[in-house]
């Protein structure tokens, strides 16, 4: 098996903002709203404005984390590395795919643009 690497995708990255900013603007009219606040709106664009700064900010460094997949480990960021052997399970959370080891340690392959591609070829070389 060659070297398989994961990288984030861009548009992805977007669309999880996106839904983000949705659930904070919802989140902060809801505040404003329980509150008993005469400017409900200033939470959607206190929402959307938090999550566009957070998604700009971020993007640098986000979009160039790079998973790596070999024969035998799962290699990422910060020198983590994987045995493909202490892999207990994979599973996607919606562009995310989430790989928990036999020891409870989890990990997050994050802004995929298939997540299943993504955790069928880790299921594959596991195998």
């Amino acid at each position: 098996m060659a070297e398989i690497e994961f990288k984030p995708d861009r548009s992805a990255y977007v669309r999880a903002h996106a839904w983000m900013a949705a659930t904070g603007m919802g989140g902060a009219m809801a505040v404003l709203w329980f509150m008993d606040s005469p400017h409900i709106w200033t939470g959607a664009v206190g929402g959307l404005a938090a999550i566009a700064l957070r998604g700009w900010y971020m993007a640098s460094e986000e979009l160039a984390v790079v998973w790596t997949l070999t024969q035998e480990t799962l290699s990422g960021p910060a020198g983590r590395s994987v045995p493909l052997s202490q892999i207990e399970a994979v599973r996607t959370m919606g562009s995310y795919v989430q790989v928990i080891t036999q020891g409870g340690e989890k990990h997050l392959i994050k802004y995929q643009a298939d997540p299943a591609a993504t955790l069928n070829a880790i299921e594959r070389a596991k195998a």
